[in-house]
C-alpha cells in the first residue's frame, strides 16, 4: 500500500509542546481559585479539554466535580464554582446569572470564575454587567488556540468560523487565527516565506504580524520553513465532493470529532458502541487512512493473513520461546487484532450503507458535474433525489455542486429545482436558499449575460486597485465560481478517456477516483513550484485576488521542506490525504492547521436557517 518516496522526507516538529502549554495555562487559571471547586464545561469544549487535561489531572488541582453545561439549572455543592466557557455567544449563558442570583437569594456565598476560551471578548463582560453580576464574578481567558489531532494535523476547533466569517461577515475570529499563527511562529518559527490567498487570510496574516512586532524577538532554530494561508471560499467545490479515501469516508459516515470516532454496535459486533482514537498511533489505520476505499479491503485481508501467520508461530515453540513470545509479541498482536477487527467492521458497515444508497450512481453524477458532461441527466438525477426525499443535506449538496461547476443555474432550472426542494423538505428552507446565494454556493445565472462578459466584468472590478472593496451590487457577481475556466487553466479534471489505476496513483486526483484534483491543493502545489504567484495572474483574477507572498530575507533556515498550510474556514480529510501524497512525491512534509475539520454535511448544516 505504500507509495514511492522520491526523497527522504524531513522530520516533523513535535507538537506535544502545544498541549503542554495549554494544560499548564489551564492549571494556572484553576489555581487562581484555591480550594475545592466544581468545573462547569460548555458541551463543545468537553472533547478538546479531554485531549489536553484528563479528569485525574483536574482532580489533582482541587476540581471536585465536573459538569457538562446543558439546558437545565446548574446545581453545585462546592463553595467555589469555576465555569469553563468555550465561545461567545455562549450556549446556556442565561443559566449562569440565574445561579448567582439564586445563591444571593438564599444567602449562600460562593466564588465564581468564568474562563473564556480561546479568548475573552469585550461583549462578554458587558453582558455580565447588564445582568447585574459583574462584581460577583471574576473572569479570565484560556488562550487555547491549537489542538494537535495528529503528527501533521492541528485544529483551532472553531467549527463556527465558516458561517461567522464567510456568511455573517463577523471578523471576531480573525485575531484568534492570527494569535494561533503567532504561537506557532513563537515556538517553531521564524518562517522564511508566507504565501496566502483570500481576504480572511490577508487579515489573519496582518493580525499575526502586528503581534510579532509588539512582542520581543528571540533567535532560534526554525522547524517550519514556509507557510501557506488559504480561505475556504477560494475552493468550495472540494468540500462538497463525496469523500472516497478511507479517513474521509469514516468522517462522512461516522463523524470524527476531535480525532475520535464512535463506532456503533454494527461495527463492533457487540451490544455497545466504542470510542476509538484515529491517528498515526493506530498502525492499521495509519496504513489505510489515505487509501482509496476500493483498495482498503485487499489490504485488510492481507493484514489478517499476516496476523494469523504470526499467531501460528506458537505451534512447535519450546517453553523458553513461548515465554519470549508472550512477553514481547503477544500483547502487540492482540492490540493489532482488535484494531483490525474494528476497521474491517467499519469498512463492512460503510460498504452496506453506500450500497444501499447506490453510491456508484451518485459518484457518476458528481463526476459528470465536475467534467461538465451530461448536465441534463445530472439535473434529472438531482430532481429524482429531491422528489424521493432522500437526505435533505445530500440534495442540497448536489444542487450546490451543480451551481458551482456550471457558474450558476439557468433561471428556469433554478426556479424549478428550488420549488421542488421547498415542496419536498419544507418552506422553512427559504432562508437557507438566501444564505447559499449570499455565499455563492447556489446562484442563478444573470439573464442576458454570457460567461465571458461576466468574467471580464469581474476581472475589471477585481483588478481595479482604486475601487477598493466591491460594492454590494456586484458582490454576488464577483462570487461566480469560474470553475470551468479554472479547471482548464490548472488541469483540475484529468482526461476521462484515460484509465486511472487507483492502486498506483499518479496525482492528487486519486482522492476523488481520478476525476478531480482539489483546487486548494493544486494552488498550493503551483505556488510552491513557482515560489510565488508569478504566472498565476489569470487564476488569481478568477479567484477574486487577495493573494500575497512575503519573504523574510533575515531568516536562513534548513526547514524549507516543512510547509505549514492553514485553512481558514475548515479543511477536509480528503485534502489532507492529497497533501500527504504531494509531500511524498516532492520529498516534503505538510502540516495542516485548520479552523476545524469539515465535510459537505458540516459545511451545509452551518448554512441552515435554524443553525443558531
Amino acid at each position: 500500500m505504500a507509495h514511492s518516496v522520491r526523497r527522504d522526507a524531513p522530520e516533523l516538529p513535535d507538537f506535544s509542546l502545544l498541549k503542554r502549554l495549554a494544560r499548564d495555562q489551564l492549571i494556572y487559571l484553576l489555581e487562581q481559585l484555591p480550594g475545592r471547586k466544581d468545573l462547569f464545561i460548555e458541551a463543545d469544549l468537553m472533547s478538546p479539554l479531554d485531549r489536553i487535561a484528563n479528569v485525574t489531572t483536574l482532580k489533582q488541582h482541587d476540581v471536585d466535580k465536573l459538569y457538562k453545561v446543558e439546558h437545565k439549572p446548574i446545581v453545585s455543592t462546592s463553595d467555589q464554582m469555576v465555569r469553563g466557557c468555550f465561545l461567545y455567544p455562549l450556549t446556556n449563558w442565561f443559566l449562569f446569572p440565574d445561579v448567582v442570583n439564586a445563591d444571593k437569594a438564599f444567602g449562600r456565598f460562593r466564588r465564581y470564575k468564568i474562563i473564556f476560551s480561546p479568548q475573552k471578548f469585550y461583549a462578554c463582560e458587558n453582558l455580565l454587567e447588564e445582568q447585574g453580576i459583574f462584581g460577583d464574578v471574576t473572569t479570565d481567558e484560556w488562550s487555547f488556540y491549537l489542538l494537535p489531532l495528529d503528527d501533521d494535523i492541528i485544529s483551532l476547533e472553531l467549527p463556527e468560523f465558516f458561517r461567522d466569517y464567510f456568511l455573517e461577515g463577523d471578523q471576531r475570529w480573525v485575531r484568534t487565527a492570527g494569535s494561533a499563527l503567532h504561537l506557532l511562529h513563537s515556538v517553531y518559527g521564524p518562517f522564511s516565506k508566507v504565501y496566502g490567498i483570500g481576504r480572511c487570510s490577508k487579515m489573519a496574516y496582518e493580525s499575526w504580524r502586528e503581534q510579532v512586532e509588539e512582542g520581543e524577538q528571540r533567535a532560534r532554530q526554525a522547524e517550519i520553513g514556509n507557510v501557506f494561508l488559504i480561505d475556504r471560499d477560494v475552493d468550495l467545490v472540494t468540500p462538497l465532493c463525496s469523500q472516497v479515501v478511507y479517513e474521509g469516508l469514516v468522517d462522512d459516515i461516522f463523524r470524527i470529532k476531535c480525532g475520535c470516532v464512535e463506532f456503533c454496535p454494527d461495527v463492533t459486533s457487540s451490544d455497545k458502541s466504542i470510542k476509538v482514537m484515529l491517528n498515526s498511533q493506530d498502525k492499521v489505520f495509519n496504513e489505510i487512512r489515505n487509501e482509496h476505499f476500493s483498495q482498503v479491503f485487499g489490504f485488510l485481508s492481507q493484514k489478517a493473513r499476516n496476523l494469523q501467520t504470526a499467531y501460528d508461530k506458537r505451534s512447535g515453540m519450546n517453553i523458553k520461546q513461548m515465554k519470549t513470545f508472550v512477553s514481547e509479541e503477544l500483547k502487540g498482536l492482540k492490540q493489532e487484532h482488535r484494531l483490525l477487527s474494528l476497521h474491517i467492521g467499519a469498512s463492512e458497515s460503510m460498504m452496506k450503507k453506500k450500497t444501499k444508497q447506490d453510491f456508484q450512481e451518485l459518484l457518476k453524477t458528481e463526476h459528470s458535474l465536475l467534467e461538465g458532461f451530461e448536465i441534463r441527466e445530472c439535473i434529472s438525477y438531482i430532481e429524482e433525489h429531491i422528489n424521493r426525499q432522500v437526505s435533505m443535506v445530500e440534495s442540497m449538496r448536489l444542487l450546490c455542486l451543480l451551481s458551482l461547476t456550471e457558474n450558476g443555474l439557468l433561471p428556469k432550472d433554478y426556479r424549478s429545482l428550488k420549488a421542488q426542494f421547498l415542496q419536498s423538505y419544507g418552506i422553512e428552507h427559504l432562508l437557507t436558499f438566501s444564505n447559499l446565494k449570499q455565499l455563492g454556493l447556489l446562484v442563478e445565472q444573470q439573464p442576458g449575460e454570457t460567461l465571458t462578459v461576466m468574467e471580464s466584468r469581474v476581472g475589471k472590478l477585481v483588478n481595479d486597485k482604486t475601487a477598493g472593496k466591491l460594492t454590494d451590487a456586484f458582490s454576488s457577481l464577483a462570487k461566480k465560481s469560474n470553475f470551468r475556466a479554472l479547471g482548464r487553466r490548472l488541469n483540475l479534471v484529468p482526461k476521462s478517456d484515460e484509465e486511472y489505476d487507483l492502486r498506483v496513483p499518479r496525482d492528487m486526483a486519486y482522492i476523488f477516483s481520478g476525476a478531480y484534483i482539489p483546487l486548494s491543493c493544486k494552488l498550493i502545489e503551483q505556488v510552491l513550484e513557482r515560489d510565488g504567484w508569478t504566472g498565476l495572474e489569470e487564476v488569481t483574477r478568477m479567484l477574486n485576488g487577495h493573494e500575497f507572498a512575503v519573504t523574510d530575507a533575515r531568516v536562513k533556515t534548513d526547514s524549507q521542506r516543512i510547509i505549514l498550510v492553514m485553512f481558514l474556514g475548515g479543511c477536509t480529510f480528503s485534502e489532507i490525504s492529497a497533501l500527504r501524497f504531494l509531500g511524498r512525491e516532492k520529498g516534503i512534509k505538510f502540516i495542516v492547521v485548520t479552523t476545524a475539520i469539515t465535510n459537505s454535511a458540516r459545511l451545509l448544516e452551518s448554512m441552515l436557517d435554524n443553525h443558531a
